[in-house]
């Protein structure tokens, strides 16, 4: 349950106190009053307010020293000044002072209403950042992502910080390594968190698609538009837009992107009407886009306006402290859902989990780890349960050289379990190395989609 928010009215006059009373105390919170700048402040030490209302006029000490010097104590309340004086002159200063907004005397009760709601769930939302920066510290865990290394005790802190600042920002990193979830896991403390947060992967629509996915199309556009599409902008209206792999987007698709970014508005395909569209930007990709921007690939104007903030997710291979922490939170998430008991990896299969390259990142550790899970037995994981790659890394085989002794483990298994080892350990190999698209993996492999989806479900394999 939520505390109830405490705010506090500072103004030498009485009827004033009260109108503001009226109007705020139907919204569930807690009214304190003060007439002068002496009885705010013992208020505030002994109360704790959330939020203040202070008149900038005021007998005595005025309303802007009152907040200047507040601003100097730890995690000091909200303010929002009221003044009779609508100057630029009054709200610069009133900011300066440490004021977050201020409403101008005479003011109508929605008004009124509204930028206190404003303010609430600011601090509402600092409140919970402030928690879940502790829980970083001890249990090294951002939303579902999961580290104690320093490296990602760093990247965590900064997406805190990063996530109640509207501002576009850019995830690098390898496949696999978490950028869609970091994210997810930034738009959920952000002010949007309550709006749509939809993803589009750049790499994976063709592009004549696209630019019908992103900004939509109108009916009878093109051949087979047969109805009115609102595309990805307009989806995420309010929220946040995560365009992954952003560096396979086409010249003119992204030169689209930062109209879109810059103007707030797009046209459908087929349109002559502009669309507003409010959104946060975050994209990500694997690639070097400042590599990309002096090769001429990626557009330097775009790019600057994606980095305000950047974010880098270091490999697993680079965050080997991790790799426990992580294969004992899938060993759990895997025994849950398939129904298996308490399950727990050997201490020498531990070892080899961690002294993998892991060139799949997170997402190979998950797939090897629920693998374990399913095949195994036992209560524990044992080195001969690991797929190949994870038991011989000193053997790496090579593409066309898999003789018989390329496999010697599966020599000492019935046919069909050898058979059933070697399909996972081959499309785990095969998803990696296309990150997961199934239709790449089924072209290279020569199989048809659905007969590999079919496989995959078999087996017990995610993507």
């Amino acid at each position: 349950m939520t505390p109830t928010k405490k705010i506090l009215i500072v103004d030498d006059e009485e009827g004033a106190r009260y109108g503001i009373r009226r109007a705020l105390e139907q919204n569930g919170v807690e009214i304190v009053e003060a007439e002068n700048a002496l009885a705010a402040r013992k208020i505030v030490q002994t109360r704790s307010p959330d939020l203040m209302l202070v008149d900038v006029n005021m007998p005595g000490e005025d309303g802007i020293s009152l907040v200047r010097s507040l601003a100097v104590i730890p995690h000091p309340p909200r303010v929002i000044m009221v003044t009779a004086y609508s100057t630029a002159k009054v709200a610069v200063e009133a900011m300066k002072a440490g004021a977050y907004d201020y409403i101008t005397k005479p003011f109508e009760i929605d008004e009124l209403r509204l930028v206190v709601k404003r303010a609430l769930n600011l601090i509402t939302l600092e409140t919970e950042n402030r928690e879940l920066k502790k829980q970083i510290y001890t249990d090294g865990q951002f939303g579902k992502m999961i580290g104690r290394s320093p490296v990602m005790r760093r990247l965590f802190e900064t997406s805190t910080q990063v996530a109640g600042n509207d501002v576009t920002v850019l995830i690098a990193g390898e496949s696999g390594t978490g950028k869609e979830m970091l994210a997810q896991e930034i738009h959920a403390r952000s002010l949007r968190a309550h709006e749509p947060f939809v993803a589009v992967n750049c790499a994976a629509l063709p592009d004549t698609l696209i630019e019908s996915e992103l900004f939509g199309h109108e009916k009878g556009a093109f051949t087979g538009a047969a109805q009115q599409h609102k595309g990805k902008f307009e989806q995420a209206h309010l929220g946040t837009l995560f365009l992954d792999e952003i560096g396979d987007m086409n010249p003119l698709t992204q030169a689209k992107v930062l109209r879109a970014l810059e103007e707030k508005k797009i046209e459908r395909i087929g349109g002559s009407a502009p669309v507003s569209t409010d959104v946060r930007i975050i994209s990500a990709t694997h690639k070097n886009l400042e590599l990309e921007v002096k090769n001429g690939r990626f557009r330097h104007d775009l790019f600057y306006r994606l980095k305000v903030v950047s974010l880098a997710l270091p490999p697993l291979r680079e965050r080997k402290e991790d790799i426990p922490l992580l294969a004992e939170s899938f060993c759990r998430i895997f025994t849950a859902r398939h129904h298996k008991g308490d399950l727990t990896f050997a201490s020498e299969s531990m070892d080899h989990l961690c002294n993998y390259s892991w060139p799949g990142n997170i997402r190979e550790l998950r797939n090897v780890v629920e693998r374990c899970v399913v095949l195994r037995q036992a209560s524990t994981i044992q080195v001969s349960d690991l797929p190949l790659e994870l038991r011989e890394p000193q053997l790496p085989v090579a593409q066309g050289e898999k003789s018989s002794g390329a496999y010697p483990s599966c020599f000492s298994l019935p046919f069909k379990e050898a058979k059933r080892q070697f399909e996972i350990d081959y499309l785990q190999a095969k998803l990696v190395e296309n990150q997961g698209n199934i239709s790449r993996t089924s072209a290279q492999i020569g199989l048809h989609r659905q007969s590999l989806q079919q496989k995959l479900k078999e087996l017990g394999i995610e993507r």
